[in-house]
């Protein structure tokens, strides 16, 4: 039975989980959208969402708070200035996961987990399809 457990451990020790969390939040925050495991994705994304509603009021709280998750001090600057103001009319729900099938490897479930608003430059990628041809 699964009652009463509140959250996946990764097969990870306590320090390496908060560590693994940091890491993936700090590089979704900076990228706005990753790929990872989907077991990894869905951990992670309950790290990222009470970091974006911390962010939606700035407040030197608020800050602290996220400078103890995050050490990155640019990508805090960008959550309080960037991200949290672009989610201010939201209610919940600032990420998504996408799956994207199997990794050949080892068969794990591969997903993109991204923000709600994220957009694709369609320029950057008609560019990029130009220099490969």
């Amino acid at each position: 039975m699964k009652h009463r457990r509140g959250f996946n451990p990764l097969e990870r020790m306590a320090a390496h989980r908060k560590a693994l969390h940091r890491n993936m939040v700090t590089s979704l925050f900076r990228y706005e959208r990753i790929k990872t495991t989907k077991e990894k994705a869905a951990a992670v994304r309950r790290t990222a969402e009470k970091l974006i509603t911390r962010a939606k009021i700035d407040s030197v709280h608020n800050r602290r708070i996220a400078s103890s998750r995050l050490f990155d001090e640019e990508i805090v600057a960008k959550l309080f200035t960037n991200i949290g103001v672009r989610m201010k009319e939201r209610n919940g729900g600032y990420t998504r996961i996408l799956k994207l099938g199997q990794r050949s490897g080892d068969a794990a479930e591969v997903v993109l987990l991204e923000l709600v608003d994220y957009k694709v430059d369609i320029s950057e990628a008609s560019a990029k399809s130009k220099e490969k041809k």
